[in-house]
Formats: C-alpha cells, sequence, structure tokens
C-alpha cells in the first residue's frame, strides 16, 4: 500500500520565513494572487487565455526604506502581510524554490487592500 505524500500548506508568516531574497532600500517582495479558474457563472478559464498579470498580492518581504537627501533612511509603510494592489507593469519578476514572486517599488504599490 502506497504512503499518500501530504501536500505542503504554508500561511504569509510560513511563506516569509522560507524566503531566501531581502529587498534593497524603498522595495518589497509581494508574492501575487492566482488567478480564478473559474468565473462567477462556472466557466473554465484556461491557461492560454490568461494574457494579464496579476495586479494584487500579498507582502513577504520589506526593504529598510529609501534614503532621502540628508542620508537618512525613510521608513517603509509597508509590512509583511499587507495585501496591496501595484502598478500592472512596475516590477520585476523572480522564482524562488518555484514560486513567483514581484520586487516592486514602494512608489509602484497603488493602495493597500483592508
Amino acid at each position: 500500500m502506497a504512503k499518500k505524500q501530504k501536500k505542503e500548506v504554508y500561511t504569509v508568516k510560513q511563506e516569509v520565513n522560507r524566503i531566501r531574497v531581502m529587498p534593497l532600500g524603498d522595495r518589497v517582495v509581494v508574492q501575487p494572487e492566482k488567478f480564478e479558474e473559474k468565473t462567477a457563472g462556472g466557466i473554465i478559464i484556461p491557461d492560454t487565455a490568461r494574457q494579464e498579470k496579476p495586479e494584487k498580492g500579498t507582502v513577504v518581504a520589506v526593504g529598510e526604506g529609501k534614503m532621502n537627501d540628508d542620508g537618512r533612511v525613510l521608513p517603509m509603510r509597508l509590512k509583511v502581510g499587507d495585501k496591496v494592489m501595484f502598478s500592472k507593469y512596475g516590477y520585476d519578476e523572480i522564482k524562488i524554490d518555484g514560486i513567483e514572486y514581484f520586487i516592486i517599488a514602494e512608489t509602484n504599490i497603488v493602495a493597500i487592500l483592508k
């Protein structure tokens, strides 16, 4: 009898502990939301039809902040666990252990979702 493998599920807090990237300056690392596989009417959306990248996600790492002209570091307004909306084209994509993340400057974060 074969053993069933247990699928690992990570919360945001656990995910942060696993991430091996620390953003510099006023940048944050965001794990993008997954696209819905079905519409509200039950229509299944195939991968080939999804051309737009997500514009929402969860902050998993935060840099120290931006340095001003006086040499002081301005603290970040974002914190780990914040759900955010960001500019559609204002990020760099990275993959860590097969998981996609976006590195985004704080100025490209347009809103914190509550």
